[in-house]
């Protein structure tokens, strides 16, 4: 696999050339002197089970119409946003420099450590928990890592949303293959700690 060179720094944080750039302004500073330890995977369609359209994008900007569809109306008010969103063909969109908080965890713990947002990176994978994903997403998705793992050596974990908050979240779910990624990146077992085992294969941590 080529693994993309690291980008110049742009003045308000790392935006990635690779990305399509699609500015959320549902962010904010993280604390001082935190170090980014963590990449969070998560699944989003909207509405569910639906693929493709703009309404992603659109809820991460504060644009969506909580009126074109019933389920939406559970997202009225809904300020939230993640660094990255790779849609079922591979593309990605960045929403939020990587130096910005971006508001994707929620309530969330890893290893007894709270508030994963403030030392996290989120990337959402245009999907459904419980659906598998596309091979150009797991492509996608593992030259991102490579990517931020070469500007940020510091990171140190990948993990789902439902490893950071389990019984609250569900994604990317079952249909997710922990060990593909693995295979992709390259990365030894440890960097998905408590999600892949060393001989049982993926697993959901409690």
């Amino acid at each position: 696999m080529t693994i993309a060179s690291a980008p110049p720094t742009d003045p308000d944080g790392t935006w990635l050339p690779q990305a399509r750039r699609v500015p959320s302004p549902n962010h904010g500073p993280r604390p001082s002197g935190v170090t980014l330890d963590l990449i969070v995977v998560h699944a989003i369609s909207l509405p569910p089970g639906e693929y493709g359209g703009p309404y992603i994008e659109q809820l991460f900007t504060n644009t969506l119409d909580c009126d074109a569809h019933p389920y939406f109306q559970t997202l009225r008010g809904l300020q939230v946003s993640a660094h990255f969103l790779i849609r079922r063909d591979g593309e990605l969109i960045q929403f939020v420099a990587c130096e910005r908080r971006a508001w994707h965890a929620g309530q969330s713990r890893w290893r007894a450590r709270p508030n994963c947002n403030d030392y996290a990176i989120g990337i959402e994978l245009e999907g459904l928990d419980g659906d598998v994903f596309e091979p150009a997403q797991y492509q996608a998705l593992a030259a991102l890592c490579q990517t931020l793992r070469q500007r940020y050596p510091t990171l140190a974990a990948v993990v789902g949303h439902e490893h950071i908050a389990p019984g609250r979240k569900r994604d990317p779910g079952p249909g997710f293959d922990w060990v593909r990624l693995q295979a992709l990146t390259g990365w030894p077992a440890d960097c998905f700690a408590d999600v892949i085992g060393p001989t049982t294969g993926p697993h959901t941590r409690r």
